[in-house]
């Protein structure tokens, strides 16, 4: 007897490069700012952020738990630069639209993106 294969998961993980940033970004307040409306663009569901400040004129390290994943930044306001990573389950989240949502508060003047599916019971690529 041959049990039924679980279908794929459905992850996707958008990673983007925003450089050129306006914002401040060494300011906590902004980068919780910019996670919250992410958060809710993508139609996630925040359980937790946590933020560190690496010092005066230093980046920011924040992270959304959130009940499907994360969302992530990092930023270097040395070199107007922050990373951001973005990973939801389910179909239903709209990653586009939460790296649109981060991107205008932080206001870079260039975005660089990639999108990966992520899971199980998918074929590989490599």
């Amino acid at each position: 007897m041959t049990t039924p294969s679980a279908p794929p998961y459905d992850g996707r993980h958008l990673i983007a490069d925003l450089d050129g940033c306006a914002a401040p970004l060494d300011d906590l307040a902004l980068v919780e700012a910019a996670l919250r409306a992410g958060v809710d663009a993508a139609g996630a569901s925040l359980l937790k952020i946590t933020l560190h400040h690496f010092g005066p004129g230093q980046g920011v390290t924040g992270v959304a738990i959130l009940a499907e994943s994360h969302i992530s930044i990092h930023s270097w306001p040395e070199h107007q630069y922050a990373a951001i990573d973005i990973f939801l389950c389910g179909a239903r989240h709209d990653l586009d639209a939460a790296l649109g949502a981060v991107a205008a508060i932080l206001c870079p003047q260039n975005i660089r993106k990639v999108t990966h599916l992520r899971g199980y019971g998918m074929e590989s690529t490599s």
